[in-house]
């Protein structure tokens, strides 16, 4: 169930075929030629005619480029790789990468949200939809997933990943690759997934982007590693570095990593690129000028050169004075030839460029209605006090807040190839759903935060929020006005898209204060009032947890967010998303994760505060929100947790069941979660680890026996010698509905 054996379903090349074909090739091509296929420079979109006369059409003609990212659509790739294939030397064609991080045209919620689903299928057919259309366009190489597992929600780009367990990390980055790749990387419908960040770059130190990370490798090995390891175990065909040092050396230069790890250990037979720029920029690290770190890139088993023309510039020369090898050149060169191999480039090079798939494949109606389902199915119903929700479709509503009729942030951080402009915003979902616009009364209420300096900051990339410069009484005062003339107040609140994402971190992830002033002026009047959160990051909403009655997370849910939104508030979609990253109760309670280790003075679970314990003087330690939580508009019982035996052997399995029963008045989705804890190790194990979940569809009423069945891969770890080892001894079982509230069982894994 839960060991990361090797899953690819890619149907492997003839491989003598392809190595002599290449070995053939690389026969006939110079040092610069081979040294150009490693360069990876940005290209932008160029307008028809540049390619001939700009410096990378040049650089094409020369053989010093061995592919383009940043390009898009099928006119422009076919101009650029004719270049490539007819007015080259040896007319070996270009690869062709963009950033399709969640959707393409049809963008599905951001990765974290995608990930609270818990639908590996929905999960693998958003990335199925995302190549479709992509690869259409011209495209035959993503930036994704990125697998990075971070604890510390000030770190912008948690809103790219899949949260804080290895686990569902890892199921997660299963899903993404089968879906880029399909079972045939050579249909012109699959696209070359990139895991990355590799590695430890959700770790970073304060949460601050490209930052130092430290760590010991046991927790490398047991945690961080895992979602990794399961991308390269799903096939992917390539991987990308992190920015962040490891073990004190930037990961771009770090061999024990790339090589010792990755590959030696891995068994990963793919090509690695840099981030971009990532050669450069370990200059300023301080560990040596473009030529020393250039050479110690290859030398730890870079392939491939983003944007930093390091291997162009320097490799000669380093060669020259015996820093680097032909060998290692000729290594990288022919793992960049191999991959464009496998996506069937030599066969055909103009194989993704066909303009008719561009026509009819792409921001379909059926793409969109994928979307708006995976939407609906990620968003995270966290409070509905007196079951406020779902509302009536005839009742007067006062929408209200920045982002209420805002379709340019409905999509989310990563969004390259978005048409912002066709987003649905929750305005336009309410009125679709309903079918009665006239019953919503529109008011922005505030600005998303009270600075303007600081909006203009999270307005970036043709998604701004609609500065208002009125004062803010006056914007309270008119929502007030709108809550009192209404019979519910839907109030969009949150982040703004660009608030989390790449170079987006924060220090304080509480809901701005001019958001909680507006809050505290709608509930004054009486009317009860739904908060639909918007944010790319867990926040810190305890205030909020306290005083509005029903709050909705719904992440930022794509181009179709406005319609999903309205399809959960009106009962159209009961929610059933689980969270996969904790909230916390305040910003200082960072980091805060269910599987953490237990101290030698821990606090019982529940309690708070005593003395000389692992606590705090002023907020529990429990986060606001657990792992795994999530309410739903019905609700479910658990009962009969039975274990088919209390002792295993190695080489045996327990199988685990328990009954869920629906006790609400709604039929709907519930995620039954399983959780192991090994009580006693020769290191110290954490008191929670997620092995299994499913997500099953129950009427109210109804009762079903799920069932899990434990092996031995499911109790191993790495021990302090680093070995994966299984222990004998007790363990725990747990199954529920979040990682907090569980039924527990026991049983002793004995010797052989």
């Amino acid at each position: 169930m839960a060991s990361f054996l090797n899953v690819s379903a890619q149907p492997l090349p003839d491989q003598v075929k392809m190595n002599k074909f290449i070995s053939e090739l690389m026969a006939k091509m110079t040092l610069d030629e081979k040294i150009g296929q490693l360069n990876l420079p940005s290209a932008g979109d160029f307008t028809t005619g540049q390619t001939s006369s700009s410096d990378i059409g040049r650089k094409i003609r020369e053989g010093k480029v061995g592919g383009l990212f940043n390009i898009r659509s099928v006119e422009r790739i076919r101009n650029v790789q004719k270049v490539a294939v007819e007015e080259s030397r040896l007319k070996i064609p270009l690869i062709f990468g963009m950033d399709v991080i969640h959707g393409y045209k049809s963008v599905f919620p951001i990765p974290l949200g995608l990930s609270c689903s818990w639908d590996m299928d929905l999960i693998e057919q958003s990335a199925r939809i995302a190549a479709i259309e992509a690869s259409a366009d011209g495209i035959c190489w993503t930036f994704s997933p990125m697998v990075d597992l971070s604890r510390d929600p000030r770190w912008g780009r948690v809103a790219e990943g899949s949260g804080e367990d290895p686990f569902l990390g890892g199921e997660v980055a299963k899903a993404m690759v089968r879906g880029y790749q399909g079972t045939d990387l050579t249909a012109n419908n699959t696209i070359m997934a990139t895991v990355k960040h590799f590695a430890l770059y959700g770790a970073g130190e304060a949460g601050r982007d490209y930052n130092t990370v430290d760590m010991s490798r046991q927790r490398m090995y047991n945690e961080y590693f895992l979602p990794y390891k399961a991308g390269v175990d799903a096939g992917a065909g390539s991987v990308m570095a992190a920015f962040n040092e490891v073990d004190g050396i930037p990961a771009t230069g770090n061999k024990w990593l790339m090589q010792n790890v990755l590959r030696d250990q891995w068994g990963f037979n793919g090509f690695i690129v840099t981030d971009y720029t990532g050669i450069y920029e370990m200059t300023a690290h301080g560990v040596g000028d473009l030529q020393t770190v250039t050479a110690m890139a290859l030398k730890a088993g870079m392939d491939m050169d983003m944007v930093s023309e390091g291997f162009l510039l320097t490799l000669q020369k380093s060669l020259s004075e015996g820093k680097i090898s032909e060998e290692q050149i000729n290594t990288a060169c022919r793992r960049i030839l191999e991959a464009k191999y496998k996506l069937g480039l030599f066969d055909d090079p103009y194989r993704y460029c066909d303009s008719k798939r561009a026509e009819t494949e792409i921001y379909t109606d059926a793409n969109r209605m994928a979307a708006r389902r995976t939407a609906s199915e990620s968003f995270v119903l966290l409070k509905n006090e007196g079951n406020i929700l779902p509302l009536r479709k005839d009742a007067k509503i006062a929408l209200i807040g920045p982002l209420a009729d805002n379709r340019l942030n409905m999509c989310g951080t990563w969004t390259v190839a978005g048409d912002f402009e066709k987003a649905i915003s929750v305005l336009d979902g309410i009125g679709m759903v309903t079918g009665k616009p006239e019953l919503v009364t529109l008011a922005r209420g505030t600005n998303v935060v009270a600075d303007s300096l600081l909006e203009s900051r999270i307005g970036m990339f043709g998604k701004p929020t609609g500065w208002d410069s009125r004062p803010a009484e006056i914007m309270i005062a008119e929502a007030v006005k709108a809550a009192e003339k209404s019979e519910v107040v839907v109030a969009i609140l949150g982040e703004a898209s660009e608030s989390s994402g790449e170079c987006s971190s924060i220090t304080n992830i509480e809901l701005p204060a001019n958001q909680r002033e507006l809050l505290k002026a709608l509930l004054k009047t009486g009317k009860p009032v739904v908060m639909v959160l918007f944010t790319g990051r867990p926040l810190a909403i305890t205030w909020e947890q306290e005083n509005v009655p029903a709050i909705l997370n719904v992440w930022f849910g794509g181009s179709e967010a406005g319609a999903a939104v309205a399809d959960v508030l009106f009962g159209d979609v009961v929610p059933s998303g689980k969270l996969t990253a904790s909230f916390p109760r305040n910003t200082g309670q960072i980091p805060v994760f269910y599987n953490h280790k237990n101290t030698g003075r821990p606090l019982p679970e529940g309690q708070w505060f005593t003395k000389f314990l692992t606590n705090y003087l002023d907020v529990p330690n429990e986060p606001l929100y657990p792992f795994g939580y999530g309410l739903s508009y019905t609700s479910f019982s658990y009962s009969d947790l039975k274990l088919s035996n209390h002792t295993m052997k190695p080489g045996e399995s327990i199988d685990v069941s328990v009954k869920v029963t629906n006790t609400g008045k709604y039929d709907g989705k519930e995620v039954v979660q399983l959780y192991i804890r090994d009580m006693v190790g020769t290191t110290t194990r954490p008191v929670k680890e997620l092995k299994g979940f499913q997500k099953i569809f129950l009427k109210k009423g109804e009762t079903k026996e799920v069932k899990f069945t434990i092996d031995i891969e499911d109790l191993k770890f790495y021990n302090y010698d680093l070995d994966f080892v299984a222990e004998p001894g007790d363990f725990k079982v747990f199954t529920g509905g979040n990682s907090r509230d569980v039924l527990e069982a026991d049983f002793v894994l004995t010797e052989i």
